[in-house]
């Protein structure tokens, strides 16, 4: 907004003071995040009860006198949009503000923090706490109102009706463990895999939001249900697809629990490790044909939105270079591109009760960085980015590469490992023969990122080297933390145990020299935590003295 709509803003929400979707703070130079949290979780949720199209946190506003009396808070740029950040990071569903609006007003700074509804259907918690307002006060979110929102999509959701004649018995044990696991990895800040476990099973259930008062959803058995249980919701097809297409040819079917069998699809695919050869270089650049955790995103990402009432199966088509993922019903808010920045968020879902189930057990995301996250990671990668067509009415189907296109493209990702998405985007097109912007274009070839004429430019295969020449690029370059972790479990595989120091030095003159001696050693306590709670290695001496062995 500019400076005369921020101010008429203002005025506005000065002139109706408080409400349950308006708070004024006076707010110093240290305003408690824990506090916004707060007041972000109860203005989101009531602006969703009284369908407002915002809610609004005003700081630099004396909450008594109604006086214009300026804010400190967060005066840089930078950390004052940290916040969003640190909004995301603890609520649940995570969601942020969608905008902080800067008004410079008679010599006062005022911030307007614009908090968007929460979703349609998923009251939104701060820390694991729902809260609300009443009248000026903050309150917490009773059960009637949470499930007043609960309820504003049961009618239209199918995910979220109860199975009648289902029962506990219908579950898959070996999926409620993982379900478990994965819940508790969730929150783990909050309680112990050993809480969790010894849950009555219904109340783990409700608090994981899969069921309704106790009750077997639809979305239960989509993750959690035995396979033969799965005619309980015939005649809607519940079922993943693997298709081998190529000179091979096979396929598979996999019902339910999905929660175990996205792994197990993925599990199907060839996943080979392919060498990429920087130019002027002899050591090459080994990367996975696919990642696992692209993947999956994908695949739950068709899950969580497939149109269930179109009796159709999710498939994944793998052919030679590429994964195809086709699943039925079409974008319910937005295209693919709007997502790419992690700026937009996503109001409602096709279905808000499974998305939320999903979300909580760590298999999605709920702010709309699902996409964004694909693409990076394929940057990443150096591989070519996905792509979506919606060509087809009521069908998305999005292709993940699994191997180069362009070499020059792959070399200049190699060699150039700080370009803002926005130019890998454009070079993604470019090595694809699909046009960009002209002033993109302009860009591009004042950086030297590509050369030809319009329109048919191409990636420029050869790149200046940053100062230090290409081969500092290879001892700086990051590799993926599986990358070390399998240097780790080799390592204890081939002698059978290993100290905390004998790990340094295997790992330590492996890791970036762009690490300080200070976050090596953090990086490799890291990856032995993660290891260790992943229940692949074990320590079998004491907490000072760690003997490191793989897990029986």
């Amino acid at each position: 907004m500019e400076q005369r709509e921020l101010s008429s803003l203002l005025e506005s929400l000065v002139a109706t003071w408080e409400n349950e979707v308006v708070e004024f703070k006076q707010a110093g130079d240290s305003f408690s995040t824990d506090d916004i949290g707060k007041y972000f979780s109860a203005l989101t949720n009531e602006a969703n009860l009284r369908n407002a199209d915002s809610a609004w946190l005003v700081f630099g506003v004396h909450n008594k006198s109604r006086r214009v009396v300026g804010t400190d808070y967060r005066p840089q740029a930078e950390r004052l949009q940290s916040l969003k950040m640190q909004i995301a990071e603890n609520t649940e569903p995570r969601i942020t503000l969608r905008n902080i609006h800067e008004l410079h007003h008679a010599d006062s700074r005022v911030l307007l923090l614009e908090i968007p509804p929460a979703p349609r259907g998923i009251p939104i918690a701060w820390k694991g706490h729902y809260y609300a307002r009443a009248g000026e006060s903050l309150t917490s979110l009773g059960l009637d109102k949470q499930d007043e929102i609960r309820r504003q999509t049961l009618a239209q959701d199918w995910t979220a009706q109860i199975v009648i004649g289902a029962t506990l018995a219908d579950l898959d044990e070996t999926a409620i463990r993982k379900a478990r696991e994965s819940f508790a990895q969730k929150y783990a800040n909050r309680v112990t895999l050993e809480e969790v476990m010894g849950w009555p099973l219904a109340t783990f259930l409700d608090r994981a939001r899969l069921t309704q008062g106790r009750q077997i959803t639809r979305a239960t058995l989509l993750l959690l249900g035995k396979a033969e249980s799965a005619y309980r919701l015939s005649p809607h097809m519940a079922q993943l697809t693997w298709s081998l297409q190529g000179p091979e040819q096979a396929y598979e079917h996999f019902s339910l629990p999905f929660l175990l069998n996205t792994t197990r699809l993925y599990q199907r695919i060839r996943n080979i490790q392919l060498r990429i050869l920087p130019q002027d270089e002899l050591v090459p650049v080994e990367v996975p044909k696919y990642d696992q955790k692209i993947v999956l995103e994908a695949l739950h990402n068709c899950i969580a939105h497939q149109d269930y009432t179109r009796h159709a199966r999710v498939i994944v088509i793998e052919q030679p270079d590429r994964l195809i993922f086709e699943s039925a019903g079409g974008f319910v808010e937005g295209l693919p591109d709007d997502y790419l920045e992690g700026t937009k968020i996503p109001s409602h879902y096709r279905n808000p009760f499974l998305a939320q189930a999903m979300a909580e057990l760590n298999m999605i995301d709920t702010m709309g960085y699902g996409i964004r996250d694909m693409y990076r990671g394929q940057a990443r990668r150096y591989f070519p980015l996905p792509d979506y067509d919606l060509s087809k009415p009521g069908v998305v189907r999005m292709t993940i590469y699994g191997g180069v296109v362009d070499m020059a493209y792959s070399r200049l990702l190699i060699q150039k490992t700080d370009l803002p998405l926005a130019d890998v985007l454009a070079l993604d097109r470019v090595q694809k023969k699909l046009p960009i912007p002209d002033e993109a274009a302009a860009h591009l070839r004042k950086a030297k990122l590509i050369e030809g004429r319009r329109p048919n430019y191409f990636v420029s295969a050869v790149v200046a080297a940053a100062t230090g020449g290409k081969a500092e690029y290879i001892r700086n370059r990051r590799q993926d933390d599986a990358h070390y972790a399998k240097l780790i479990t080799d390592y204890l595989s081939q002698f059978g145990q290993a100290t905390r120091t004998e790990i340094n030095t295997l790992l330590l003159s492996k890791l970036s020299d762009a690490l300080t001696d200070e976050q090596k050693d953090n990086k490799v306590a890291n990856l032995l935590t993660n290891l260790r709670r992943n229940g692949r290695i074990c320590n079998a001496g004491s907490r000072g003295r760690p003997i490191w062995r793989l897990a029986e």
